[in-house]
C-alpha cells in the first residue's frame, strides 16, 4: 500500500494518543471508555508508525506530499 499521511497528520495523531494515555494514567478517564480511548490511540500509534491509514484509502484522502514524477 502506498503511505497517505502526510507528517503533520502523524504528529497530531501521536499528540493526541500521548494525550489519551496520559488521561488514562492520570484517572480522567477510566471504565470502558478509557479502554476504548486506549485502543485508539493504540491505533493512531500504529498508523502513525506505518503512515497508512486505512480509513483514508477508503475515502480517498491522502495527507501526504505529491510524489515528483520521474
Amino acid at each position: 500500500m502506498k503511505k497517505n499521511m502526510g507528517a503533520v497528520d502523524k504528529l497530531v495523531r501521536l499528540v493526541v494518543a500521548l494525550l489519551i494515555i496520559i488521561a488514562y494514567y492520570q484517572e480522567i478517564v477510566t471504565g470502558v471508555l478509557a479502554i476504548v480511548f486506549l485502543i485508539v490511540s493504540g491505533i493512531f500509534v500504529l498508523t502513525s508508525l506505518v503512515s497508512i491509514c486505512p480509513l483514508y484509502s477508503i475515502f480517498g484522502i491522502k495527507t501526504c506530499p505529491l510524489e515528483k514524477k520521474k
